[in-house]
């Protein structure tokens, strides 16, 4: 679970978002699993402490045995509710009020959709609903395209982290355009948790190597061969990327540089 701000336990320093911090860096989410248990060995291979809940797409009922939430114990991870499959912004704010209502916390993950075949964003619908989920005391964490006019109006907006897609959901395809990441990070305050297209644990540690503060999947994980194992490469993926990120990069040249010095080799 969350704990103080301090040295993380995965070798890195936490994650912070707003009152909360976190050891793990990975965030995971709840669907697609074979069933509930590859779902929960999984969870737990992959050192998260914070896993996102579809309030759309799942039965609430907790007392339910084949339910997600029969699973998922608020004193093992922290549930963070997500508006996934809503297409306006009335809509996500409907389903945000009724995670609330059903007893999750006040934090909310904010995806509005625009476009069905491509599943990207709808911003400016992202960017109403979070206004008015932020004036209701929803603590947001907006998904949203890799554009950074549109995360500073989120950060504007109150959000307490903007979550930008490396690429499409569900598509694997990885980092697409870490410039505009870098960018976004570099210019925001509030956390930045890169969200959707991460397909392998390589692209988890390229994407941390963007300084991002870290990175929610679910597909990646939920759908590989093994998922357990899966689950364990994108922890020391995100890790990696983390403390490569503040070790600092060599810089990259067109020539060979050798490795051993020149002066005082033998003849």
């Amino acid at each position: 679970m969350a704990q103080e701000a301090g040295k993380g336990a995965e070798g890195s320093d936490p994650l912070v978002l707003g009152d909360r911090s976190f050891t793990s860096r990975l965030i995971l989410g709840t669907g697609k699993y074979r069933d509930n248990q590859a779902m929960m060995d999984a969870l737990r291979a992959s050192g998260t402490e914070m896993v996102t809940v579809a309030v759309r797409r799942v039965d609430l009922d907790r007392s339910k045995e084949e339910a997600i939430l029969h699973h998922l114990s608020p004193d093992e991870f922290f549930l963070l509710a997500n508006t996934a499959g809503c297409y306006t912004a009335d809509e996500a704010i409907r389903y945000a009020r009724l995670a609330r209502a059903a007893g999750f916390n006040e934090w909310i993950k904010l995806e509005v959709i625009g476009d069905e075949r491509t599943l990207l964003p709808d911003v400016q619908a992202t960017l109403e609903a979070s206004r008015v989920l932020v004036k209701e005391g929803f603590k947001v964490m907006a998904y949203t395209n890799d554009d950074l006019v549109m995360a500073l109006r989120l950060e504007d907006a109150g959000c307490v982290a903007v979550m930008p897609l490396a690429s499409p959901i569900g598509s694997g395809l990885g980092l697409v355009n870490p410039y505009y990441i870098r960018e976004i990070k570099s210019r925001l305050q509030v956390p930045v948790i890169v969200d959707a297209g991460v397909g392998t644990a390589s692209d988890a540690c390229a994407t941390m190597e963007q300084g991002v503060d870290g990175v929610l999947m679910n597909t990646a994980v939920a759908v590989a061969d093994d998922p357990v194992a899966m689950a364990h490469a994108m922890r020391l993926g995100v890790l990696a990327g983390r403390l490569a990120f503040q070790a600092g990069r060599m810089p990259r040249r067109e020539i060979a540089v050798p490795s051993s010095p020149l002066r005082g080799m033998l003849d």
